[in-house]
């Protein structure tokens, strides 16, 4: 019997898949536990469509993230802070430091956990971010730290 799976099994493969079992295997544990449908015309046609569906949902995705990085990679980011003796900052500049003064500046608003700082910002300086709008596609932004 072919079956296409629903869920991801360990033995047969992942969702999505349409795999050829045993009658007895589909009827008594893959069907009634919802881990596979019958692969009826219907059902893989359903199938095919969902596919489908789910590409373009994702390169919509990605392209969002391309005109994303576009406007952010243009940005010069001036983040003003307290600074004590010999150019040394009180703590150190966050992501969320740098999420909100993107918001606040730009209006755009990034999830402070995409924002990836590579040594901790402790001094006034120039410092280069990365910023993972998508799997695929990353930004670099540079942010120059002043005192306020």
């Amino acid at each position: 019997m072919k079956v296409i799976l629903k869920e991801d099994v360990k033995a047969l493969g992942k969702k999505g898949k349409i795999c050829e079992v045993s009658d007895g295997y589909a009827r008594n544990f893959l069907i009634p536990r919802s881990l596979a449908m019958e692969a009826t015309e219907g059902n893989v046609q359903d199938l095919a469509h969902k596919q489908k569906q789910e590409e373009l949902r994702k390169q919509k995705e990605r392209q969002a993230a391309l005109d994303l990085k576009g406007r952010i990679e243009g940005l010069n980011l001036i983040l003003k802070v307290k600074v004590g003796e010999k150019g040394r900052l009180f703590g150190s500049v966050s992501n969320k430091e740098i999420a909100e003064v993107l918001e606040k500046q730009y209006k755009l608003k990034l999830d402070k956990r995409k924002i990836d700082i590579k040594e901790p910002i402790k001094a006034i300086g120039d410092y280069n971010v990365t910023i993972k709008l998508h799997p695929e596609v990353t930004a670099n932004v540079i942010i120059k730290v002043v005192a306020s």
